[in-house]
């Protein structure tokens, strides 16, 4: 079980490099290997801090058990398509999915859910990028694009 909890930590520590870990994290009084999971990460990251208990707000926590089932749902299909049980790797074709969910608005908090955490919305594309007008106009072709590589 430790082994297996070292690994989520691992995946875990992966994601809070890209995107920065959260200042506080905050799960159920749950199982066992949550705890391991949890020991773990404060291993890797010894400035976190862990809440325990649910959420002032209950029907918030329904939500949340709602998308972390559609995200295992999800993975577990991806999973027995390519006859794996290597569900790291499956975790980059969830992050897929969760982008598109990440980026559907919310009538809720009049915003999507990517904003609400970063105060922007997506950057898809060279369009969105800061890359200069002129420069983007220049890259029209795949041509281009591979003359600069």
């Amino acid at each position: 079980m430790v082994k297996r909890a070292a690994e989520v930590a691992f995946q875990l520590l992966d994601i809070f490099l890209l995107f920065g870990a959260p200042a506080i994290l905050q799960s159920d009084n749950g199982s066992e290997f949550i705890a391991h999971v949890i020991t773990e990460i404060k291993y890797l990251w010894p400035n976190l801090i862990r809440v325990h208990g649910k959420p002032r707000h209950p029907q918030n926590q329904g939500s949340v058990e709602r998308a972390n089932k559609d995200i295992k749902d999800i993975l577990i299909a991806w999973m027995s398509d390519n006859n794996t049980q290597d569900w790291s790797i499956g975790l980059r074709v969830v992050f897929l999915v969760q982008n598109m969910k990440n980026s559907a608005y919310h009538s809720g908090s009049k915003r999507t859910p990517y904003k609400a955490m970063f105060g922007c919305d997506p950057q898809v594309g060279l369009t969105s990028s800061c890359l200069p007008s002129e420069v983007i106009e220049r890259l029209q072709t795949e041509d281009d694009l591979l003359a600069l590589i």
